[in-house]
């Protein structure tokens, strides 16, 4: 199953090839060059130098860094640098291939999965990298008390883990799995841990996450940053990277900058160097001279909106399907992206696997005066207010959302009033917006994620992770049915059939209203050369250096 990871700034970071900056845009599988300007010649000749400080702003701080108890794109994004993987993919090739495992092999029957684990290799604690310390870290994931908070909802196919000496990591499973290999190439969600440092620091850890990465944790002032310093015992670099021993930078600052014109300022000032912008603002960097803007489509849902099932309001499948005739998609994507987007149809986004081509279709449209229909049917009838009532009872909703997502929040709580459903927005920090959909106290919520495998859908939509990760409270015998076939079907004809029937399904349940599939805008200080994108939008530092 998937992770999903919160947007904006829930797992499957899988580093492929994509954008890399050194120094204007490229195309996947493709180096950016310069143009051949003065500047260019005089770039051209520069050594990638060591030393120097790079500022990163992140919208939302993490909750926590402990990688078993959360799933939000923020953890992951500060996480992956501290990180390893077990495996990576080859961004030539798109095979699966060892990293921290040196080799690895699967049983015919697709149970019994081997791994030699590479030597060699230290904890930022000085603690040597073995099999047992892999067996520990997944142990923990699994356990009762952690396994719904994240990763461990993942390692829940394995049966039985074995160490018959330290290179040596056996993995007996459930059933085959075909998705497990695409998950062990997370640097974040699937990184080792220091099992000693866990038990050092107990319930800080989070605070103070210790992994085998590039980069360790140097300090964490809450609302403000996240410093973290080169670990110069690194010499164990992903192999497609140029640069494989420490990073050549000595520090890289994450500052925490919430608002998008806070975030254009430190930019222009130099305060910052790199930062994610919306598309309005990204604009304004791409003729300057001092900058580079990458873009890239993101793989998954850029925008939707969960519904609380558990609200007896919303378990009316009429009054589910008037809100989703309400929202004008195209009004939104034009509005927040500037044109910037594609309307999403479905719970999968085209440019991921298993995508329903036929989707637009049967996928409910804008249709105001049908959604007003359904709720005349479903006995909500106008009153004096303009709002809806059945029962003396006024048909309102409150709208979970971030700062981010003002501006679509915003449009659609006037498209919902015009059909006469009354919606009060209530804005909060990433975090607390976590905690009330945990706890099941909402009715509407904005979401987002970032995914590699449509099994990403398995934690947000399967009736065992209601009280997870499932924070609409489905609970589909179909769509349970459908998940797990989808992850042990290995053929992948018939495994994309599986995932068009799924989202047939959650399409004619109306489960989640999805808004748009948008394109990530990163702003690079030309200062700064040499980042790295995976197809999820993540950063990747290692070949990075500050002229």
């Amino acid at each position: 199953m998937g992770i999903r990871k919160r947007e904006p700034a829930t797992f499957v970071s899988i580093v492929l090839c994509c954008f890399v900056l050194l120094a204007s845009v490229a195309g996947c599988g493709t180096l950016a060059t310069k143009p051949d300007t003065d500047d260019g010649k005089k770039d051209a000749n520069l050594s990638e130098k060591k030393g120097g400080t790079i500022t990163v702003a992140i919208g939302s701080e993490p909750d926590t860094l402990d990688v078993h108890k959360s799933t939000a794109l923020s953890t992951e994004g500060v996480a992956l640098n501290l990180g390893g993987a077990l495996l990576y993919r080859d961004p030539q090739t798109n095979e699966v291939k060892p990293h921290l495992a040196e080799s690895y092999s699967l049983s015919e029957d697709g149970k019994t999965w081997t791994f030699r684990i590479r030597q060699g290799v230290t904890f930022h604690d000085g603690t040597l990298l073995t099999a047992q310390a892999y067996k520990r870290t997944f142990e923990r994931a699994m356990s009762p008390e952690i396994a719904p908070k994240g990763v461990g909802m993942v390692l829940g196919i394995i049966k039985s883990i074995k160490t018959p000496d330290d290179q040596t990591l056996i993995l007996e499973l459930n059933e085959p799995s075909a998705t497990l290999l695409t998950y062990f190439t997370s640097a974040s969600w699937m990184q080792p841990l220091s099992v000693d440092a866990v038990q050092k620091f107990g319930d800080q850890y989070g605070r103070n996450p210790v992994g085998v990465g590039p980069w360790k944790m140097e300090s964490w002032k809450s609302g403000d940053s996240i410093t973290l310093i080169q670990n110069d015992a690194y010499r164990w670099a992903t192999p497609f990277f140029k640069n494989q021993g420490p990073p050549r930078p000595d520090k890289l600052v994450l500052k925490l900058i919430r608002n998008p014109q806070t975030a254009v300022a430190a930019l222009e000032s130099g305060t910052i160097d790199i930062a994610d912008l919306p598309a309005k603002d990204a604009k304004k960097f791409k003729n300057n001279n001092r900058f580079t803007v990458l873009e890239q489509t993101k793989r998954g849902l850029g925008l939707f909106v969960e519904l609380n099932l558990n609200n007896e309001i919303l378990q009316d499948k009429n009054v589910r399907k008037a809100l989703q005739m309400a929202v004008k998609k195209e009004a939104i994507v034009q509005s927040h992206l500037q044109g910037e987007g594609i309307v999403a149809d479905g719970p999968l986004p085209a440019n991921l696997f298993g995508y329903d081509q036929s989707i637009a279709q049967y996928a409910y449209k804008y249709n105001p005066d049908e959604a007003v229909k359904l709720l005349e049917e479903a006995g909500w009838k106008l009153n004096a207010q303009g709002i809806r009532e059945k029962a003396g009872e006024p048909l309102h909703l409150e709208l979970l959302s971030m700062e981010v997502w003002s501006q679509p929040a915003q449009l659609m709580q006037g498209m919902f009033k015009a059909i006469g459903v009354d919606v009060k927005i209530i804005t909060l920090e990433g975090s607390a917006v976590d905690e009330l959909t945990a706890a099941g106290t909402f009715d509407l919520a904005l979401d987002g994620y970032v995914a590699d495998d449509p099994d990403i859908l398995f934690p947000f939509m399967h009736s065992t992770q209601i009280g997870g990760m499932n924070r609409s409270a489905i609970h589909d015998k179909m769509i349970d049915s459908l998940l797990e076939k989808g992850q042990v079907t290995m053929k992948s004809d018939d495994r994309a059939k599986i995932y068009e029937d799924l989202q047939k399904r959650a399409v004619e349940e109306a489960f989640w209203i999805p808004i748009y599939t948008e394109k990530r805008f990163v702003v690079v200080n030309n200062r700064v050369q040499g980042l790295m994108l995976d197809p999820s939008g993540l950063k990747l530092y290692q070949d990075v250096w500050v002229k």
